[in-house]
Parts: structure tokens; C-alpha cells; sequence
């Protein structure tokens, strides 16, 4: 009754997305501005105050390989959802990719701390539902700013909440689990972003309207399953680096 009750609120989360966004292809500029950038001056409030430092610690104490590895192991987790939503998107190679992708790592590589699977060719590609509804024709709506997680769009939202509900492990884990699961994720990915989101506080003249472009960039780069220079979230401090040169 349990898992039944949250594919229907699953179900109405689609509905509404589609219902909501459907007519929404080209929106106003950014009609939530205001309301964006006071979210954005929060979030970097809180960034500063505690993420940043989290995510500058947790590189400080753990050495290159090991944190390639928890990386290994955060990325391996994801996969199920990348196969879900390259399934619904119908790139139906690309869904087999990603499953053979979380059977090799969870077992070769040893629960993912090992990605073996891209050494036998199988390169991962993140799908989430955003993407999904993207490839469905549900335009993308304002942009906005969500509290902590940061930049996303009206179809995107929806993205997020849909995807708690399909991920596997939703099901499989306790919720405190589930929470403490998701904050180290959190981590892994904010120490990845450290040097490019340094560089756009240290850069730019208006740090809004550069992560909104980026932002922008990315998510269209993503959809089209395409490579995009701004995505740097599965890259290392040194790839990073040797992409800037």
C-alpha cells in the first residue's frame, strides 16, 4: 500500500508537470527575478557559511584516489535512474548502457567504488526525469532558484520531486537513511564544482545572471545529449584545469 501510494503521487506529479509547463516553451525572461535573486543570496549564504567549507574539508583530508573511488561509489548509485529515464526518453541503448553500467560496477567494481564498466567502453551519461519531460515536449518554464539545490526551471522542479519517487532506493532505504544518503552525495558533487563556481564569484560581474546562463547552457547541452564545456560535475580538480587551458 505503501509503494503503491507514492507511485500515484508519482503519477500526479507527471500530470501536473505536463499540465503545468505544457504551454510554457517561451517564457518571460525571468519573471521571478526578485524572488530568484534573494534565493540565490540565501543559498550562497549558506554556501559560505557551511557546504563550501564541507566540501573544501572533505577534499583536504581524503586523498585523490580515495575520493575517486567515493565518487565511483555516489555516481554508481544514480545509475538506476539514468537507465529509468533513458528507458522513458526511448533511447532504449542508452538504457541498456546504464544498466550494464550498475550490474558490472555493483559487482566487478565492487558496489561502484571501481568503475570498471567504463574501461570496457560503457561511459556513463546522467539522465534525470528534467531531461525526460524535455524529450516529452514539456517546455521548461520560468527559471528559478530553489532553496539550497540552486538553479533550476519550472520543469525541472518537478524533475526533482518526480525523481525522489522513481529512484529505486527510495523504496530500499529507511528515510533517515535516505537523507543522510543524499547529503553525502551532495558533498561529492559540491567538492566537484569547488574551482568552477570559485571562478564565477571571482570573475563575473553579476554571478546571477552567470549561473542562470549556465544554468541554461548545461540543461540544453544535457537534453541534447550533447558534451557541454560548463559541465564539469564528474570532472576532477585536474581535468578541470586542463579544460581551462
Amino acid at each position: 500500500m505503501h509503494t503503491a501510494k507514492k507511485l500515484n503521487t508519482l503519477t500526479a506529479l507527471i500530470l501536473s508537470a505536463i499540465a503545468l509547463t505544457a504551454c510554457a516553451n517561451q517564457p518571460e525572461e525571468d519573471p521571478l527575478e526578485g524572488y530568484n535573486r534573494a534565493m540565490q543570496g540565501f543559498n550562497t549564504a549558506i554556501d559560505k557559511a557551511i557546504i563550501r567549507p564541507v566540501a573544501v574539508g572533505y577534499r583536504y583530508i581524503t586523498p585523490d584516489p580515495l575520493r575517486e573511488r567515493i565518487g565511483n561509489f555516489s555516481d554508481n548509485l544514480r545509475e538506476p535512474l539514468n537507465m529509468i529515464n533513458a528507458f522513458l526518453q526511448g533511447d532504449f541503448e542508452q538504457g541498456m548502457v546504464s544498466f550494464w553500467r550498475f550490474t558490472l560496477n555493483s559487482t566487478v567494481g565492487l558496489l561502484g567504488i571501481h568503475d570498471v564498466a567504463a574501461t570496457a567502453g560503457l561511459k556513463e551519461r546522467r539522465e534525470d526525469f528534467g531531461q525526460t519531460l524535455a524529450v516529452w515536449g514539456v517546455g521548461s518554464g520560468p527559471y528559478v532558484v530553489l532553496p539550497i539545490l540552486g538553479p533550476s526551471n519550472a520543469r525541472d522542479t518537478v524533475g526533482v520531486v518526480a525523481g525522489w519517487f522513481m529512484d529505486p532506493f527510495t523504496y530500499y532505504l529507511e528515510t533517515d537513511d535516505r537523507i543522510w544518503l543524499a547529503v553525502g552525495q551532495g558533498v561529492v558533487e559540491r567538492e566537484r564544482l569547488i574551482d568552477p563556481i570559485d571562478d564565477i564569484y571571482e570573475t563575473s560581474l553579476d554571478p546571477y545572471v552567470t549561473f542562470r546562463s549556465v544554468y541554461e547552457q548545461l540543461r540544453t547541452a544535457q537534453i541534447n545529449n550533447r558534451h557541454s564545456d560548463f559541465d564539469k560535475s564528474s570532472a576532477s580538480p585536474d581535468e578541470y584545469e586542463e579544460e581551462k587551458k
